[in-house]
């Protein structure tokens, strides 16, 4: 397993939990000598499509390629509008603006950091596409209601769960899994999520056209047929997982459990610290029936606080923290001539207060007294 931090060294933001299993999985995976679409992609597929509940799951080679597939599935492009949070990680903005369609940004809820129905709605048009609802952070988004809004309007309606491996949500017929409720859904497998490939993604769907597409988009827009052996039906991409990756993502499916429990029990510690300690702080929310799953511990500093010397301050005390996602309508690539802050005041809340500490499964409850002690100094000077 990933070792923990050393006594008085450097609390990492995020570590991968990875171990001797990993390194065995990749090694045969490399003496079998097939290293792209092969047996272990396809074994990890179906792993995922256990795990969730969906008929479809289509590894990727990184969770911005599976918002960019989901675009190209969904043959959106110049003069379509798709509806994206304004506080998130530009990615998601980034695939569909590469596909020709124009990003909308919507405000979110600043105890969420999601967005709502009502946010949504307000940037609404007739031009419309798809919804991009994120569940940020692993809290799941309120997805029944976005998704009877879109389907009202005929827009699609899409999960960005690049966080939520795992999330679930409370239906009728019981829990649902996060990806499982969008026309398409995407999942990341970036070091800084709950399980890694290195690099890695993922769609899902329920729809075998739209599985069909992701596949023949991923791997270049071929099919067999033809006097060569394959013939390009469609000008594809090079977007697949390779062998060693999945290898590495079947072992890491079989720490899920322990890995999700781990973060849970990390921040519930931070709860009961930072209620003690500072109660100023805002606190993830945690809603009853969508719990979270703890992708980050984001907490919102007090209004005025100067949170670039708290971040240095917590530097210099050996923490390692962030700024946790980003307001794109501040961003040059999606931002308006002279946008203000005024239509984004969740997002904005968040983009000057938010802070994420370090959360992850090496950390003890040494390391969780050390950061809260340290937030708790730079905060007091």
């Amino acid at each position: 397993m990933s070792p923990d931090p050393a006594p008085g060294g450097v609390i990492h933001l995020h570590r991968p939990t990875l171990g001797e299993e990993e390194a065995r999985a990749i090694a045969e995976a490399l003496e079998s000598g097939q290293l792209v679409q092969g047996p272990r992609v396809r074994a990890f597929e179906a792993a995922l499509e256990g795990l969730l509940g969906v008929p479809h799951a289509a590894a990727v080679s990184s969770g911005t390629a599976a918002l960019h597939l989901a675009a190209l599935a969904l043959d959106l492009g110049p003069g379509d509008e798709v509806v994206v949070p304004d506080y998130t990680f530009p990615a998601t903005a980034a695939a569909f603006a590469r596909v020709g369609a124009s990003p909308v940004l919507a405000d979110v809820d600043p105890d969420t950091a999601n967005v709502t129905p009502a946010t949504v709605e307000a940037v609404l048009s007739p031009r419309t596409r798809a919804l991009v609802a994120v569940h940020q952070f692993g809290l799941p988004a309120p997805v029944e209601p976005l998704r009877a809004l879109c389907d009202a309007r005929g827009i699609a309606f899409v999960e960005d769960a690049a966080c939520a491996l795992g999330a679930e949500v409370a239906a009728p017929g019981g829990p649902r899994r996060c990806g499982t409720f969008g026309r398409l859904a995407c999942f990341s497998f970036h070091p800084r999520k709950a399980i890694t490939t290195a690099e890695g993604g993922l769609v899902t769907t329920a729809d075998p056209a739209l599985d069909a597409r992701i596949r023949l988009l991923r791997n270049h827009g071929m099919t067999p047929g033809g006097p060569t052996g394959f013939v390009f039906v469609e000008a594809g991409l090079n977007y697949r997982l390779t062998e060693v990756q999945a290898a590495m993502g079947l072992v890491q499916l079989g720490r899920l459990g322990g890995i999700l429990a781990a973060r849970r029990r990390l921040s519930l510690g931070y709860r009961e610290r930072l209620e003690a300690l500072l109660p100023d702080l805002g606190l993830p929310a945690d809603p009853e029936g969508a719990p979270h799953t703890y992708q980050t511990f984001l907490v919102r500093l007090p209004p005025g606080v100067d949170r670039a010397g708290v971040m240095a301050d917590l530097r210099e005390a050996g923490v390692e923290s962030s700024v946790g996602a980003h307001c794109l309508h501040r961003q040059p690539a999606y931002s308006r001539p002279d946008p203000g802050d005024a239509p984004f005041p969740g997002a904005s809340s968040l983009g000057d207060r938010g802070l994420a500490l370090p959360l992850h499964p090496g950390l003890g409850d040494a390391d969780l007294d050390r950061v809260v002690s340290a937030l708790a100094g730079a905060l007091g000077r």
